[in-house]
């Protein structure tokens, strides 16, 4: 009796403050990792560590001989590894959460799993020898890694009744079509990345694409998520939803200072500066996103749970989580 007394006293349950605030940062941790992966790029770094899961093929660590680009390349392979154990803590927090909450659980497996999985992605891309296609593919899972992280951290603040609808279908729709067309600005974006001047290595491919004409490509999407995002506003402003509206003013105010780097940068011949400063813009056009999305729809208390109300206005109706 007493040894599980002892562990009672040891394991105790996790309040939801520590469990959000760990939720928080392992969305820093993991926009962190996403900006110091393009230093090692912008530094012509990616292949400082020449093999992988080794730095060389007789040390795990970088070596004197391998200079500047060996220690910057490890640093970032480290550095995952306290990005891991931000989301170990925040998976134990969940387990040892009282009462246990629904949906928390995937969501912190999907955030822990997701590092390793992109680690190997990274691998791959020094294995490939910095294949562009796998350099873009190993951005985007840094980026699913973040929406899981984001929709972590916002499940747990929200109470644990149904989910309801505060704006009309038609709007909700239209959210879900320019988070749609955010992630397809970032896949195009990491096509102009494969066809520029950063390949990580001096000696790198690139993608074969004409970096104006994807550039091109890559600037009429975001002229159209801005439209996209202006009418969010003037729709949720016009059903009165105003936590919706803010989200959307804010994702705008995100994607004008993105476009205002890359269109600078552009025209500057992509310094490293500002190709890093995009780097970060991207991560926050994602977050800003899906703070939209998550505002269409809000939870209740189950004892508070709002009764259905038709689709075609703006009171909250219930809709699948």
């Amino acid at each position: 009796m007493r040894r599980i007394c002892a562990v009672n006293r040891i394991v105790r349950p996790v309040s939801g403050n520590l469990l959000r605030r760990l939720a928080l940062a392992s969305i820093i941790s993991n926009v962190a990792i996403v900006v110091t992966g393009g230093a090692v790029r912008l530094t012509a770094s990616g292949l400082g560590c020449p093999t992988w899961p080794r730095c060389t093929d007789d040390s795990y660590v970088t070596t004197p001989e391998m200079g500047v680009y060996g220690v910057i390349e490890f640093s970032n392979r480290m550095l995952t590894f306290a990005v891991g154990l931000i989301a170990l803590a925040t998976l134990l927090a969940v387990l040892l959460h009282r009462p246990r909450r629904p949906g928390l659980l995937p969501l912190a497996v999907a955030v822990f799993l997701g590092i390793p999985a992109q680690a190997v992605v990274g691998g791959i891309t020094v294995l490939t020898n910095l294949n562009p296609w796998v350099v873009g593919l190993h951005f985007l899972a840094s980026m699913a890694v973040i929406a899981a992280a984001y929709a972590l951290w916002r499940r747990i603040g929200d109470p644990d009744g149904p989910t309801v609808a505060v704006v009309p279908a038609p709007l909700r729709t239209l959210a879900r079509i320019t988070t749609g067309v955010t992630v397809a600005v970032l896949v195009i974006g990491t096509w102009v990345t494969g066809s520029g001047p950063h390949a990580g290595d001096h000696g790198a491919a690139r993608n074969g694409l004409d970096p104006e004409t994807i550039s091109q490509v890559h600037a009429d999407g975001v002229f159209l998520l801005i439209g996209l995002s202006v009418a969010l506003i003037f729709a949720f402003r016009a059903v009165g939803a105003q936590r919706a509206t803010r989200a959307a003013i804010i994702l705008l105010a995100v994607e004008l200072g993105q476009g205002v780097i890359g269109f600078v940068q552009y025209f500057t011949h992509v310094p490293a500066i500002l190709v890093g400063a995009h780097m970060l813009g991207s991560c926050l056009v994602l977050l800003a996103a899906l703070a939209v999305q998550w505002s269409t729809r809000e939870r209740h208390p189950v004892a508070l749970a709002p009764q259905a109300a038709p689709a075609d206005t703006a009171t909250p109706v219930p809709v699948t989580a």
